[in-house]
This record gives structure tokens, C-alpha cells and sequence, in this order.
């Protein structure tokens, strides 16, 4: 897990010089700012994409709940939430009708929430023999990025790489032979410590407020036991070495990139979540976790390497989200006003107000500035859902750090020029059933508990980098600002592969010569 195979690439083929593999890495919250404050200490895989490839550095998630699940089904999909149906993470994956292998007793999961059709669909559509592997941490990262197609999709769970009863019954053999290496076992007792010394980091290593004031301090030691070790390793950068290695090692075994049209590896990498939410975006965790990531995407791609020739392979790079500096960072470092708010009472009081007086549940639950709850029955019910509506809404601009609240009908009011609502508009479904959807002004998190977060329609929270690398894509930077929706289309265009439905990603010029 932590060795470095650093190979040559074969020779360019002359006689096949078509895209072999597409290879999508999504870097869950990192920020594109991250290129620029420690871009000069890269020196792997992140460095190596940046030298070699185009640079988006004003990407966006164009959407208002900017969580991992819809920030995923968003990127291959190349539509937004409002199309594909995933609105936030408790709409992602979830599914009690395919439990997980080796998890008997979880909440299962599978990508039926999904709508509509996702690049790997396209690519079936053009070639029935295309394959696709897609792993990650998290089970809405490996899922989602794929769409409803099934394939080779696993996510860490109970100590090891699973996956659920929708994609097959049992885990393959490979997968298996993957968990008994012990590889998490290996890191039992061991500790974080920094990559580089002390004086590469300019970020303060003593600040209470980080990990809840439990271990805010380098070294990190990493727990001894077993059990405690595989619930908490998400929290450490390790998390990511052992995804990359799960795909390189799928990758050899699956045959990935060995035919003359294109397959698609999908790697989605959670340990800057992780960090991010327990130290914060501006920790000093966070420079040490990219620094370890630049480190093992370089052994990664040069593995990668030795099967699959460099001039074979597309590269895609995003993030699924970015994120908001820390309340107590921005307050007690910056010096600047920040806090946190959440409207989940409005729920509340829903369901003490409906819910008990019908004896039935309307669904009213509030999800990161969206209160839901379903008003075509309320409606049935003879409930003035547009005067609720509004009272809420006018209540709801009243609080501490809000700055917007819109009802269905100030939404379909609002102008195109009111960018927060176009990114509200961009997030729900058609028929969905809402009351209110907010905006916190700059520097308030949608949040009850914690140090830091992301998920709303702000700057921070939907920034995230986009870049392209491969053969023929000219080396660039470019400010203007593109979409995630533009990745699928631009990689579409890239193995000559057509969207088999309508999408709202344009290929991007700048990668896709006319």
C-alpha cells in the first residue's frame, strides 16, 4: 500500500493510437485554491496533471446543495441535480432492497434513485464489451458516478472493499484476495506525522478548536485495534493510498484498457473530506493530506503506466464539492464574522403541526437550506401551502446569517441574472414538493454540530477544479468559468462517443480541438 512502483510507460503504439482508458479522479472537497497555495510543494501526481494538462481554475458545481452525492451523479451525468435526481445525500444511494456484501445489517444501497443515463451508458451504447471500474471510500462516490449501469463498483465498508447485491452476490476473487492482504492492519498503532518538516507549513498547529480539542496536534496516532482502526481510517490520508492501490490492482485484473476502444476507471478519493470536516479546510492537516495525495497520485499514474501507455489515457481531474472555511477559523484567525445556522424547526414544526393532526407523515424534512414536504397532499388536505409557504420563508429571512429565502413562486419570479437562484432552479426536480429553499450569507455553514462544512450555493462551496490531461490536450490555464456538467461532454467528445439523451454540458474548446 505505501510502496512507490515508479515505471516507463511502454512506447506509443503507432498502429492505435485511440484512447484505451478513460480515467475520472475526484478529489472529495478539494478546493481549487489548493493548486495555488501548495502547488509549489507538489511534486507528483497533482504537479504532473497541472504541468501537463488544462487547468479550469474557476470550475463550478452549479448547484445549491453542493454535498457529495449530488456533486458526484453530476459529473459523468454532464446534467444537474434537477435532472438526475440527486438532490442530496440522503436522495443518493441508500437502497434496503440490495444490502451490502459483508454488511448484512447496513442500510444497502444502489443507484435507483438515479435518473436518466450517465457517460458509461454512452459508451455501452457505442460498444456492448466496454467495462467500467469505479471505487472510492464512500458508496455514493463508487455508485453515482457510473449512474444505474452495472459494472464493477466497490466502496470501503467494515474493514474492507464491498460492494452491494444490485452489481453481483458475491465479491470476486480479486476483491477478496485485495481485503486478506491486511493492509489496513499494517497501519494499526502507527502515527500521522508530517510529510515535510515543521517549517513547511505556514498553518498554525495548535488551535483547540480543531478535532473538538480531542486530537488537534501532529502527531496523529492511528488507532491500535482493529475495529476502532476501520471505523476511523477515513480520517487519515492512508484512506486514499488504499483506493488507489484497489484500482490499479482492478485495473490489472479486470483487463481495463486493453482493447482497442475505450473502458472507464472512475477513482473517487475521501481522506480531504475527511480532514477537511474534522481540522478544516485551513489546517495544517489539510496542507500534509494534499501533500501525501500529490505524493501517491504520482506513484499511481506511473503505475498506471506500466499497463496502459501514457498516450492511451485520458485523465479528468475534479472535486464533488469544495468548502467554507471554518466558523471558529474565520472568527478566531481571520478576524472576520462567520457562524452557523440551521432551519431544520421549520420541519419540526411541520410535522408537530401536520404529521400529528392527519396522523400521516408529509415528509417534511429540511436538507441544507431546502425544507421539503410534500405539497400536492397537503393541498389535498385543503392546506394553504402557498401562505404557509410564504409565512415560513418571511420568518425564515429573519434569522442570524440568512441572506435569501425563496418559495416556488419567488423562485420562478427570480431574474437569470440572480445566480442563486439559477443554482436553486439547477437543483430541484420538476413535481418535487418544497415550502422554502435559503442562502446564508458569506461565511455562515449550513450546520448544528461540527467544526466545518459545505452545501450551500456559495463561492467556496461550489468551486472545485477541473483539468484534463492525455495525449493531444495542449498544457493551459484557463479563468474563464466552466461547469461540471462540461466534463462528461468534454470526455464524450474526446473517445467519439454520443450523450443518449439531452445534456446540459458543452465540450470545452479549450481540450476538444474543433
Amino acid at each position: 500500500m505505501l510502496a512507490l512502483a515508479p515505471g516507463r510507460a511502454p512506447a506509443a503504439s503507432t498502429t492505435s493510437p485511440r484512447p484505451a482508458l478513460v480515467v475520472l479522479i475526484v478529489v472529495d472537497q478539494m478546493r481549487p485554491d489548493y493548486f495555488d497555495r501548495f502547488g509549489p510543494q507538489f511534486t507528483g501526481g497533482l504537479a504532473r496533471l497541472r504541468r501537463t494538462g488544462a487547468f479550469f481554475s474557476h470550475g463550478r458545481q452549479d448547484h445549491a446543495v453542493t454535498q457529495t452525492a449530488p456533486g458526484h451523479a453530476t459529473i459523468l451525468s454532464g446534467r444537474p441535480p434537477a435532472s438526475n435526481g440527486i438532490v442530496t445525500n440522503d436522495d443518493g444511494v441508500g437502497d434496503p432492497a440490495f444490502p451490502v456484501i459483508g454488511v448484512p445489517d447496513g442500510p444497502g444501497a444502489s443507484p435507483r434513485a438515479f435518473r436518466g443515463s450517465a457517460l458509461y451508458d454512452w459508451m455501452l451504447a457505442r460498444d456492448s464489451s466496454a467495462t467500467v471500474l469505479s471505487v472510492s471510500r464512500k458508496d455514493r462516490g463508487a455508485i453515482l458516478p457510473v449512474g444505474r449501469a452495472r459494472g464493477d463498483v466497490y466502496w470501503f465498508a467494515a474493514g474492507g472493499f464491498t460492494t452491494s447485491r444490485y452489481y453481483t452476490d458475491s465479491l470476486p476473487r480479486w476483491v477478496q484476495a485485495f481485503n486478506a492482504r491486511g493492509g489496513v492492519g499494517r497501519l494499526a498503532g502507527t502515527r500521522w506525522t508530517l510529510l515535510r518538516p515543521d517549517s513547511a507549513y505556514a498553518e498554525r498547529d495548535s488551535l483547540a478548536f480543531e478535532a473538538g480539542g480531542r486530537d488537534a496536534t501532529f502527531p496523529h496516532t492511528i488507532p491500535t485495534r482493529l475495529d476502532s482502526l476501520a471505523a476511523r481510517l477515513e480520517l487519515y490520508p492512508w484512506m486514499d493510498s488504499l483506493t488507489l492501490d484497489l484500482a490499479l490492482e482492478g485495473v490489472r485484473r479486470l483487463g481495463l484498457g486493453r482493447r482497442d476502444r475505450p473502458d472507464l476507471l472512475v477513482v473517487s478519493l475521501s481522506a480531504t473530506d475527511e480532514v477537511g470536516h474534522e481540522w478544516g479546510p485551513d489546517s495544517r492537516e489539510m496542507h500534509d493530506q494534499l501533500l501525501r495525495l500529490d505524493h501517491w497520485l504520482g506513484w499511481f499514474l506511473d503505475s498506471l503506466a506500466v499497463v496502459i501507455p501514457r498516450e492511451r489515457t485520458i485523465i479528468a481531474l475534479t472535486a464533488d464539492h469544495g468548502a467554507q472555511s471554518a466558523p471558529a477559523y474565520v472568527t478566531q484567525v481571520l478576524h472576520q464574522p462567520a457562524g452557523r445556522q440551521w432551519l431544520g424547526d421549520y420541519a419540526d414544526q411541520g410535522r408537530a403541526r401536520f404529521d400529528r393532526r392527519y396522523r400521516r407523515s408529509f415528509g417534511f424534512r429540511f436538507e441544507y437550506g431546502l425544507l421539503m414536504a410534500d405539497a400536492a397532499q397537503l393541498r389535498a388536505l385543503g392546506v394553504d401551502v402557498d401562505s404557509l409557504s410564504e409565512a415560513w420563508a418571511a420568518e425564515a429571512r429573519r434569522r442570524t446569517g440568512v441572506a435569501r429565502v425563496y418559495t416556488p413562486r419567488s423562485l420562478g419570479r427570480a431574474p437569470a441574472s440572480d445566480v442563486y437562484a439559477e443554482r436553486w432552479r439547477r437543483t430541484i426536480p420538476p413535481g418535487t414538493g418544497w415550502l422554502f429553499a435559503a442562502v446564508p450569507i458569506a461565511g455562515v455553514i449550513w450546520s448544528r454540530t461540527g467544526l466545518a462544512n459545505h452545501g450551500t450555493p456559495l463561492e467556496q462551496d461550489v468551486a472545485v477544479p477541473i483539468l484534463f490531461a492525455g495525449a493531444g490536450i495542449r498544457p493551459g490555464r484557463y479563468a474563464r468559468p466552466v461547469v461540471v456538467e462540461d466534463i462528461a461532454a468534454t470526455l464524450a467528445a474526446l473517445i467519439g462517443v454520443r450523450p443518449t439523451e439531452r445534456i446540459t454540458g458543452r465540450p470545452l474548446p479549450e481540450v476538444v480541438s474543433p
